[in-house]
């Protein structure tokens, strides 16, 4: 078995998430305890028993689901369900966690520079008023045309027929009114607090960059895959410019996962909450091995 750990992305938070793993598993205890000091706020509260409103917060989510992810990996070593991995992929900040998880950062380090990209996107998007939709049933080119049109961006390509549009929220919604008009079957706006993945993102990204200069970067010990490329990354200065640009470019989810596969990989795990990824990777190919793990019944199962 050649394995890919999936991370999971903003928008994938659960009030609950990690409560038992923490109650079951003393490697990912370990890690909530941590992260709390890393932090100097408690993610564990906010993380188990919310209030969601202060969940969704992209300073708080951003954290809690790196952290989430990296106690699941390490509940499932210390149960030893996991073989070693040879791939690991993530969504948006799930990069980052993969990026840990392969280890480039240590897990304080990494958890600080999710922690900082959080912060800095959450500014971004209160300077800024955004929206986000997502373009369903649609091919690439016929997106990119509405973008072009609209003057916006295709923010994630999540798998086939699943594409996000981000940008300032008028011209989104003038684009998601447009759409039928274009022959576009269902384009639905999203609850989201900015339009990440844009240019709007702009000021993250300088900054981000400049924050990312002071962070020391090591080879992975397997192979990632970038979302800016889909492609593998694993030279220190190329995978610390990706994480920059990633702030404000399009998230090549479909082709992360597509290229996992012809590199070898054979059983896709999700570790996160929601198997979001787990559906995107059964929509992209339903022939795919794919498991999900989003608590530590899932691991124990």
């Amino acid at each position: 078995m050649a394995l890919a750990l999936l991370f999971a992305g903003q928008g994938a938070q659960k009030v609950g998430m990690g409560k038992s793993l923490y109650e079951q598993s003393a490697a990912a205890r370990l890690l909530y305890d941590e992260a709390n000091q890393v932090l100097g706020w408690d993610l564990k509260k906010v993380s188990f028993e919310g209030p969601e409103a202060e969940l969704t917060q992209t300073k708080v989510c951003q954290p809690a689901l790196y952290v989430h992810g990296l106690a699941l990996l390490a509940a499932a070593r210390e149960m030893g369900k996991l073989t070693d991995p040879q791939f690991a992929l993530g969504l948006s900040l799930g990069e980052i966690t993969a990026l840990t998880a392969a280890g480039v950062f240590n897990f304080a380090t990494g958890l600080r520079v999710v922690a900082e990209r959080g912060r800095l996107m959450q500014q971004a998007c209160e300077q800024t008023v955004g929206g986000m939709a997502a373009i369903i049933g649609e091919e690439r080119a016929k997106v990119q045309e509405l973008c072009a049109e609209f003057g916006i961006e295709a923010a994630n390509y999540n798998a086939p027929g699943q594409i996000i549009i981000s940008g300032e929220k008028a011209k989104v919604e003038a684009a998601v009114l447009a759409a039928k008009a274009r022959g576009i079957k269902k384009a639905i706006p999203l609850n989201v607090a900015g339009a990440y993945h844009s240019r709007l993102m702009e000021p993250a990204r300088a900054a981000f960059a400049a924050f990312l200069q002071t962070v020391p970067f090591a080879a992975p010990k397997f192979t990632v895959f970038t979302n800016t490329t889909g492609q593998t990354v694993s030279a220190p200065d190329e995978i610390r410019a990706a994480l920059v640009k990633q702030v404000v470019s399009s998230v090549l989810w479909e082709d992360c996962m597509q290229n996992a596969v012809k590199a070898g990989a054979t059983e896709l795990w999700e570790l996160g909450p929601g198997a979001v990824l787990a559906g995107l990777a059964k929509r992209t190919n339903k022939d795919w091995v794919v498991k999900s793990c989003a608590e530590f019944s899932d691991l124990a199962a």
